[in-house]
């Protein structure tokens, strides 16, 4: 799919600010990311810990990204989870995102308005602030030795899970990120059913499960959210994880803003 050249003007409304969710303007074939309410996803992401977008891509654009699992001069690496005892299954870290058109206007469209998000966490988790543009947060990963890419792509099949973790990969970790599923559960696979694990301070831990439908993205912390008590906000940590898959396959679209060392 081709798509439009990235400039500031086209990622997102020039008006922002901290109250304010930045619009993101209409982009041909992925008009359904300008009609994403921010604020709501900002409140439910704070309510619940992770937050489910809209339908962004249609079944052929997810087919178009499954597709590219089985071409390997796009990745820069493949990982076999049960090597080493990150679960069962396989994913795969794409070289250059840019040499799959979708993945990057994906990355560079979804960046500013999530920029916006963890730039209100900031003062919260009494963290840094990020740049607007993903072009600047890069810069700033390459200058710190992160120069790998990190938009992925996974594959489960029957009886493949992951473990619970984190992406943290480097110094430079950008607060949230977000995967899309490529497949239509109850269809295409049955099982494979995200979960994610909330370790509360002074509490037991809480467990999210998550089940979007085709082309749907999750919003999530990668490593702790704030949350507001008596004393103030504190940070509970999340880790995420998948769910055995019982039949079929399972694709998805993992998008992580930093790059890796």
């Amino acid at each position: 799919m081709n798509q439009p050249a990235l400039t500031a003007d086209t990622l997102f409304s020039p008006v922002l600010s901290a109250g304010t969710a930045p619009r993101v303007l209409p982009t041909p074939g992925l008009e359904a990311l300008s009609e994403l309410d921010w604020d709501e996803l900002y409140a439910r992401l704070n309510e619940e810990g992770v937050a489910v977008t809209a339908p962004l891509l249609s079944r052929a654009q997810c087919q178009e990204i499954i597709d590219t699992f089985d071409e390997p001069g796009l990745f820069r690496s493949t990982v076999v989870m049960q090597r080493y005892q990150f679960g069962r299954g396989t994913y795969k870290y794409y070289a250059d995102p840019a040499t799959v058109p979708l993945v990057q206007t994906l990355r560079e469209r979804l960046y500013p308005p999530m920029a916006w998000m963890a730039n209100r966490w900031a003062p919260q988790l009494n963290e840094r602030t990020f740049p607007t543009s993903l072009e600047e947060l890069l810069a700033e990963c390459a200058d710190n030795g992160q120069h790998r890419s990190t938009p992925l792509l996974l594959r489960y099949g029957p009886g493949d899970y992951a473990c619970l973790h984190q992406d943290i990969y480097g110094d430079i970790v950008f607060p949230l990120q977000i995967a899309i599923m490529l497949n239509q559960p109850a269809e295409d696979f049955t099982g494979g059913e995200n979960v994610f694990v909330e370790q509360r301070p002074r509490f037991q831990s809480r467990a999210i499960v998550v089940k979007p439908r085709l082309g749907q993205g999750m919003i999530f912390p990668v490593r702790h959210r704030p949350v507001h008590g008596k004393s103030g906000y504190r940070r509970h940590p999340m880790r995420h994880g998948t769910n055995a898959v019982e039949t079929g396959h399972r694709n998805t679209l993992g998008i992580i803003f930093h790059n890796a060392r």
